[in-house]
């Protein structure tokens, strides 16, 4: 006859004080979100006397699901296009975000690959000026580029939105991290058997190394999708605004003193990201492990 005994694993203080301070930093982190979609759900009586939770069994609202459609019908109308400035603001922040992610996601391949495989003189001190410039505070080079962006005719256009951005020195420096751990071996393999540059970059490097890949689109989708200080330097029209933008003009306008379609803005703002991130979680986490600890 043998004796089972249910021993419960030592935890150490050192261990609880860092999960407590994990979990009060999530906390702190998740309530003003919280604070924001149920706000978004209440109506304007139960958000402005900051009522906790109106609905059952506490209160007897329904979720006011019409708050995003007053949002939208709010933000006003785009000439244009012949639709809500919401819709178009919507636009303009999908079509930059996508075409800034595009374009930071193959300069940053390319450029790590070169500076990874490719023989070139001084290929470390190159990378060592490229991170310098990560040093330049953005802020002192944003009168220049606004300078140059009505010298070349640009200004009030997508071409200013997106050019500007479409290279990212910290997406070279995660993916040039990955592409170091890639083994030479495979690179003389592919060679032997007839593959020039591009076709190993294509149909090895880049499958390999899809990680750090999405990493470097995700962290850039959510910088170009919270971009708020370049889009309303460079443009003029409302047509032209970017979400970010967009909300800013939401809340100094008529919708500002409807808190609930404030928040209810917001929550569709913030809708889009959330759902990028969940889908790529995944790979966003797998990328961070293999190229922040091991680079």
């Amino acid at each position: 006859m043998t004796i089972t005994t249910n021993k419960l694993p030592k935890i150490s203080l050192n261990r609880v004080l860092i999960y407590s301070v994990l979990i009060l930093g999530a906390l702190a982190s998740v309530t003003p979100f919280i604070y924001m979609v149920m706000t978004a759900f209440k109506t304007y009586g139960s958000a402005t006397t900051n009522v906790g939770w109106p609905w059952a069994p506490f209160g007897d609202e329904p979720l006011q699901w019409i708050n995003f459609t007053e949002a939208v019908e709010t933000s006003g109308k785009d000439t244009q296009w012949q639709t809500f400035l919401f819709i178009r603001y919507f636009a303009n922040s999908v079509i930059t975000s996508v075409i800034i992610v595009a374009g930071t996601v193959i300069t940053s391949v390319l450029a790590a690959y070169a500076l990874t495989h490719i023989n070139l003189p001084g290929r470390n001190l190159i990378f060592m000026l490229i991170l310098a410039t990560i040093m330049v505070p953005n802020d002192l080079t944003l009168v220049p580029k606004v300078v140059m962006m009505f010298n070349l005719k640009w200004y009030n256009t997508y071409l200013a939105l997106t050019v500007p951005f479409l290279a990212s020195v910290f997406g070279i420096f995660l993916i040039r991290q990955f592409f170091l751990q890639i083994p030479k071996d495979l690179f003389d393999a592919a060679r032997m058997d007839g593959a020039g540059h591009l076709r190993y970059l294509i149909t090895i490097v880049v499958p390999l190394s899809k990680p750090a890949i999405v990493t470097t689109a995700l962290l850039n989708f959510i910088w170009a999708w919270d971009n708020f200080k370049w889009p309303l330097l460079v443009t003029r029209d409302s047509n032209m605004r970017v979400l970010a933008v967009g909300l800013q003009q939401f809340l100094v306008s008529e919708g500002g003193t409807k808190v609930q379609l404030m928040m209810a803005f917001a929550a569709m703002v913030v809708v889009p990201i959330v759902v990028f991130y969940f889908f790529t979680q995944k790979y966003f986490t797998e990328g961070v492990i293999t190229t922040g600890i091991k680079g």
